[in-house]
This record gives structure tokens, C-alpha cells and sequence, in this order.
């Protein structure tokens, strides 16, 4: 008899992307599952792919299958916990996690305490500072990739967040399979709903933990998850997650489309000095031109986090509207302005 289809389903998911980074790891081919090692053939040393884990059940039913299928295809495996200390007894959990961690025979696992700043909001602040502890341990650990347990339920969240922000067809296009540097982050179960991963950790008896902040009200995203999504299933019938995260699928590419030609078109955009010529900008499509705009504000030392559609859209109007109107702010001391004919972006 097979495990549950629940654990089925997340293996399978956690199965095809060490399959992935196993291809991207240099000079280490694949293999299939089950087979056995060549032990006469000179092989670099096996990746490292580390799980970052709460002790939610999203992340403890990625650490259970990230422990069975890693040694089948001659993957280390290991964990990561960050305690980011925004509750009484959050180091306590930590420890708990990492026993946890350990005791599904992950190694090296480690259990890493964060301070939470307040930029951006709580939400993004605890973001930020989570993920710059895993790219630490990363770096730290050698690891070739670290495993996520973002959901198809958490993807529609992010395209609901994003349609909110009103900050164009990129933010619709939600979390990304991979991402980070190099494909450092990996999402295997964007295609499971959350209470897949809730049922593995169920029939296999993992112990989870709910993170309180997750049904706070306080913070958007829970918002969002208990009285948001609820509301649009009520009125638009099931099937909303899953029509969400089919929007952020095709959203990115349409997105990725776009940045590619934006990349190709700079070029031909830009003086012998370097500097953009607002004629040539001017006739560009909209969403390519804006594109350029934002990647030219971004080198200019603006925070591409704190840089929104409205701001670009400012410094569209020195193209689309000028009426010799004057320099235009953004974010991280950067000053657009038009001189000229030419498109200044510039620390102010």
C-alpha cells in the first residue's frame, strides 16, 4: 500500500525540484529516483539543500519530504529556523524546531535569531530580515538551494495583495518557482493548496505549530486569509485560489516578455554619452518604456522595494506630459529631471 495521496502529492512536488537543482548543479547530472549511485565515476561532492522551516505545517510537511526523497537521489539535507523574537518564548519554538528538524534526520540544521526593523511595515520588515538570515546560511553552509513552503494558497494571497498595491502586471505575477540568486530559492508546492500539506503532517503524525500572527488581524495578509478570500469564494463560487494562482502564472510571463524586450530596447534608447533621449523613449510602447524607467531609478540608488508605480508614472509624465515641470523625487535620494531633451535619473 502507497503512502497517502496527501504525502504522495508533496514527495512528488519535493521529487521534481531536487530533480531541478540536480541539473543545475554543475557537472552532477540527475538521477533518477531509486537508482543506484556509479561509484567508478569520478562525481563532485552532493549539493546541499537546505529547508527553511517555522514547525508550520506548510514548511514541516516540506522538511518530511525533503528527508525521504533527498538520500534516494543522493542529496544532503538539511534545515534552517529563524526565530525572528516578535513573540514571548519564539527562541523556545526555535529549539523545538530544530529538534524536530533533526530528529527527520536533516543535517545540518540550525536555528538562527533575527532583529526585526520596521521599515516597509511589520510584514515586510520581518520579510527582509528573514530572508537576508537564510542567504546567510546559505553563503554559510555551501548550500546549492533552499526549499520554501509557499503555497498555491499563499500565491493568491500575493496576487490579491498585489492587484491591491495597483503596481502593474509584475506584482500580479506573485511568487516566482525559483528565485533569488542563482535560483538560490526554491517553491515546490505553488501547484498544492495549503490543506494538502496540512493533511501529510496529519496522517504522518508531525507535530505543527500556528504561528498566532497568522490569524492576527492586524497584519494585511491575515486579513486577507481569514475574511478576504472568504468573501470572494462566497461570492464568486470555488475555485478562486486556483484561478488567482493561474494569474500569477500567466502574469509573469507576460511580465518576463516585457522585461526582456525593455533589456533589448535600452540601448537603442540612450545618446553616445548614455543618457536616455526622451524622442526615442516617446516612442515606445508604454509598458516597455516605464520598464526602463524603473531599471534606470533602481541603478540610480532608488530601493526597488520602496519604488512604486506612482513614481514612475511622475517620471513618465517627463516624457509623455513635459510642461516644464520641475525634478521629480524617488525614493532612496534620487532625483529624475529632464535637461535638454535628455532624461537625468541621479543621486539628488
Amino acid at each position: 500500500m502507497g503512502p497517502h495521496p496527501a504525502v504522495a502529492a508533496i514527495r512528488l512536488a519535493v521529487r521534481r525540484v531536487l530533480h531541478d537543482i540536480l541539473n543545475d548543479h554543475q557537472g552532477l547530472p540527475a538521477q533518477p529516483a531509486g537508482a543506484r549511485p556509479d561509484r567508478t565515476a569520478e562525481r563532485p561532492p552532493s549539493p546541499l539543500v537546505l529547508v527553511a522551516c517555522s514547525g508550520g505545517a506548510d514548511s514541516m510537511a516540506l522538511a518530511s519530504a525533503l528527508a525521504f526523497e533527498a538520500p534516494k537521489l543522493g542529496v544532503r539535507a538539511g534545515g534552517v529556523t529563524v526565530d525572528h523574537g516578535l513573540q514571548p518564548g519564539s527562541d523556545l519554538r526555535a529549539d523545538e524546531v530544530v529538534l524536530r528538524l533533526r530528529g527527520l534526520g536533516l543535517d545540518p540544521v540550525e536555528s538562527v535569531a533575527v532583529t526585526v526593523g520596521r521599515e516597509g511595515g511589520p510584514e515586510a520588515a520581518a520579510r527582509d530580515a528573514r530572508y537576508a538570515a537564510l542567504d546567510a546560511a546559505a553563503e554559510r553552509h555551501g548550500a546549492a538551494a533552499v526549499l520554501l513552503g509557499h503555497t498555491r494558497d499563499d500565491q493568491a494571497e500575493t496576487v490579491l495583495l498585489g492587484l491591491a498595491r495597483g503596481s502593474g502586471i509584475r506584482s500580479l505575477s506573485g511568487m516566482a518557482a525559483v528565485s533569488g540568486a542563482g535560483g538560490r530559492y526554491r517553491r515546490p508546492f505553488l501547484q498544492l493548496d495549503r490543506q494538502t500539506a496540512r493533511k501529510a503532517c496529519m496522517v504522518q503524525s508531525l507535530p505543527v505549530w500556528d504561528d498566532p500572527h497568522n490569524a492576527d488581524p492586524a497584519y494585511t495578509r491575515s486579513r486577507l486569509r481569514h475574511e478576504g478570500l472568504p468573501a470572494l469564494e462566497k461570492a464568486l463560487g470555488k475555485g478562486v485560489v486556483e484561478a488567482l494562482a493561474r494569474t500569477a502564472q500567466l502574469s509573469r510571463d507576460d511580465a518576463d516578455a516585457l522585461d526582456a524586450w525593455a533589456r533589448q530596447a535600452e540601448a537603442s534608447v540612450r545618446d553616445a554619452a548614455g543618457l536616455l533621449e526622451c524622442a526615442k523613449l516617446y516612442a515606445l510602447p508604454p509598458a516597455v518604456r516605464r520598464r526602463i524607467l524603473r531599471r534606470a531609478a533602481i541603478e540610480a540608488g532608488a530601493p526597488a522595494g520602496a519604488l512604486f508605480a506612482r513614481h514612475i508614472e511622475e517620471v513618465d509624465r517627463l516624457i509623455t506630459g513635459w510642461r516644464g515641470q520641475g525634478a521629480i523625487n524617488l525614493p532612496g535620494k534620487v532625483v529624475a529631471q529632464r535637461q535638454g531633451g535628455r532624461l537625468v535619473i541621479r543621486q539628488g
